[in-house]
């Protein structure tokens, strides 16, 4: 084979890692019932087929292929090992005879897997911070410094927390499975709750060149669907009505060099009308329920700018209504700031700047860009010019985002001099 065809084998198999790792180390971990086991079996197959498929050509179901191929390489280990511990011997033979139909996985299974995993990631025993590292590493991928990024922090703490929360999940054998159905709602809000991070990540990605990050927005919105079809409650359909009709602005949310298009600036028939049907239908269907929560409320107001023809045609009244309710019922300063927002598109950027103002004035949201960036925004359609240049000035100076922070910099060389 010519140094050619090895490099094809190579980006081929990259390609099959991106798309298929994840899926198949959650089918590892339930194969092999331990994360780090599943991890290096993962690896092993990887590192297998670029030798395999380089000489012997592609299998017609990669998946099932590396499935198995890291199942025999774990076994193999742990029998190579058992000369040193003789436990590892049973051990063996058990994964071996429990795990006879790992070539015989179909989509379903799979599927099942990666709501098993999300789900283990999301159990009450681990704290909040580490369900997200957690899933985020093991169901999404993410690397340790992406996840720093995310909750900016150091790596190292990342990775201190995955390394524990591994500990604690083998030591107090918390079970890699579906709960139980009447444990399933107490459960639902942590797995919620990570979907909607996984997918703001994709949708507004924390750094770097690009504004968005496909595969992560496409996952979320996977795992979402997932969730809806095992239990159908109003949040899970809010929440991926949510994501969908956020998702459905994508091809008009930066223009061809990458840059940021605000809103109130995009091609609105670039936008997915499919998604937005879907989207809506979702809403209705999550707000006939007793209970409206934080997700069904922000997919409502979502709904309302995807309907609306125009910028012009924007029914802010009903967004602000929409928003005093998400406010009440879930108080944030980020719903506050937004709510200012929509105040200053309804009555004026007088009676918003006075909001966010207020909102700095307590000490909240001072290193949150967006807040500076709206405030900017509102001075400058007031004219008042040297305000808005300290506000985006100081906006800039927090986002490390590329496409954001290109943005900043085109309305600072806007303002007059």
């Amino acid at each position: 084979m010519s140094e050619h065809d090895v490099k094809d084998v190579r980006e081929l198999v990259d390609a099959v890692y991106r798309s298929e790792s994840r899926q198949v180390l959650a089918t590892l971990i339930r194969l092999l019932g331990d994360f780090d086991t599943a991890e290096e079996a993962l690896h092993d197959a990887f590192a297998v087929a670029v030798e395999q498929w380089a000489r012997d050509g592609v299998p017609a179901n990669p998946r099932a292929w590396l499935v198995s191929t890291g199942r025999f390489k774990a076994i193999d280990g742990m029998r190579q090992r058992a000369r040193f511990d003789a436990s590892l011997t049973e051990l063996a033979k058990r994964l071996e005879s429990s795990t006879s139909d790992a070539d015989e996985q179909n989509d379903e299974s799979v599927e099942d897997d990666r709501l098993r995993l999300i789900f283990t990631c999301c159990h009450p025993a681990l704290s909040p911070e580490t369900q997200v590292a957690m899933t985020l590493r093991e169901v999404c991928g993410f690397s340790t410094e992406e996840i720093a990024r995310a909750f900016l922090t150091k790596p190292a703490t990342v990775a201190q927390r995955i390394v524990r929360a591994k500990t604690k999940i083998r030591e107090t054998r918390i079970p890699y499975e579906v709960p139980l159905e009447k444990e399933l709602p107490d459960r639902l809000d942590a797995v919620l709750r990570v979907i909607y991070l996984v997918f703001n990540e994709g949708y507004s990605a924390s750094s770097g060149d690009s504004l968005t990050r496909h595969d992560l927005l496409g996952e979320a919105i996977r795992l979402g669907r997932v969730l809806i079809e095992l239990l159908p409650e109003a949040e899970a359909l809010g929440l991926l009505a949510l994501m969908l009709l956020h998702d459905s602005r994508r091809s008009a949310r930066s223009s061809t060099t990458g840059d940021l298009i605000l809103m109130e600036d995009q091609d609105r028939s670039l936008w997915n009308r499919d998604r937005i049907t879907e989207g809506v239908s979702l809403v209705q269907r999550a707000l006939s329920s007793d209970h409206a929560g934080p997700y069904t409320i922000q997919a409502a107001i979502a709904a309302v700018h995807a309907e609306a023809p125009t910028p012009a045609a924007t029914d802010w009244v009903q967004i602000v209504a929409l928003y005093n309710l998400l406010l009440r019922t879930h108080p944030s300063p980020v719903v506050e700031l937004n709510r200012a927002v929509a105040v200053a598109m309804r009555d004026g950027p007088v009676a918003g700047l006075a909001l966010i103002d207020a909102i700095l004035t307590r000490g909240e949201l001072g290193n949150y860009h967006l807040a500076h960036a709206a405030r900017a925004d509102l001075y400058r359609r007031l004219g008042r010019t040297a305000e808005a240049r300290a506000a985006y000035e100081r906006a800039l100076g927090l986002t490390q985002q590329e496409p954001e922070r290109r943005f900043l910099k085109r309305r600072l060389s806007e303002l007059p001099k």
